[in-house]
């Protein structure tokens, strides 16, 4: 919420009942490209992107037999990395930590939101291996871009692991 401020007189004080109020910020999100319902929100260009999305490879198939391919995973926190690290399951096979590491930053796949570990034992290898490489770009790297070589012509170019392109663009 914005405040409004009265404005006052030469003395400093305020001006008679009635008198027009002048927000401080008018013309000032206009001037920096701010929104204005952004700049209030905290959003902006000072904002983070926390959220990513993905598509799998192959896809997540759920008890009932249906595929979801689409999903989200968040930023990881410190708690994030060093909750597993307790999890028996981690001490007993410390690969397994990515499974449990997984399973706390994969917000949703598909209609599926109750991810866990679980969920993640059950994708497809080269799902897994898709979603370890996408953890390691946004948390480490800070994007989801990765350099590529076409086998037939030799280019070099960058593609979005994030996806949401059409199919054979870059």
């Amino acid at each position: 919420m914005r405040r409004k401020i009265a404005p006052t007189s030469a003395i400093g004080e305020k001006a008679g009942a009635g008198a027009e109020t002048v927000d401080p910020l008018e013309g000032f999100e206009a001037a920096r490209g701010f929104d204005a319902v952004e700049a209030r929100a905290g959003g902006g260009a000072d904002s983070m992107r926390t959220e990513f999305t993905f598509e799998l490879p192959r896809g997540y198939v759920d008890e009932t037999g249906r595929v979801h391919r689409s999903g989200v995973m968040r930023l990881a926190t410190a708690r994030d990395e060093l909750v597993p690290l307790r999890d028996d399951r981690v001490r007993e096979n410390p690969a397994y930590l990515s499974v449990v590491l997984l399973g706390r930053v994969v917000e949703r796949i598909g209609s599926v939101t109750d991810i866990h570990a679980g969920v993640i034992e059950d994708l497809f290898a080269s799902d897994l291996a898709f979603l370890q490489d996408f953890y390691q770009r946004i948390n480490a790297e800070g994007h989801t871009r990765a350099q590529v070589t076409c086998p037939s012509c030799e280019s070099a170019f960058a593609v979005d692991l994030a996806g949401g392109g059409r199919l054979g663009e870059s």
